[in-house]
């Protein structure tokens, strides 16, 4: 009997961090979650903003600049983050990185 799943068996490899700009690609989406994994560019930012739902980060390589609400947090690989809906938060990348969001619905 086949279940319906999704599996990746090294995440790292399913987006590399791009030479300018951010990378996103989304490797999950349903009624209850929607799974994104970004790729970076040294130096790049994504600006202040709030999610509508509650959200989770997870750093898988690379070091960057996380800005919570008016709290400043480095990030690096396996830094793990829960965020309720409508923190504002902003990330900077101080090298290339990788990491994978969840958008809990």
């Amino acid at each position: 009997m086949t279940t319906n799943y999704t599996h990746f068996g090294d995440l790292t490899k399913e987006v590399q961090p791009p030479d300018k700009g951010i990378l996103s690609r989304t490797l999950h989406g349903d009624d209850r979650l929607k799974v994104v994994l970004f790729g970076f560019a040294q130096g790049e930012e994504l600006s202040e903003h709030t999610a509508s739902m509650p959200a989770v980060l997870q750093f898988l390589q690379g070091e960057a600049t996380l800005t919570l609400g008016a709290d400043r947090h480095e990030a690096k690989a396996g830094t793990w983050i829960h965020m309720p809906a409508g923190l504002t938060h902003s990330i900077q990348a101080k090298t290339p990185v990788i990491m994978l969001l969840l958008l809990l619905k």
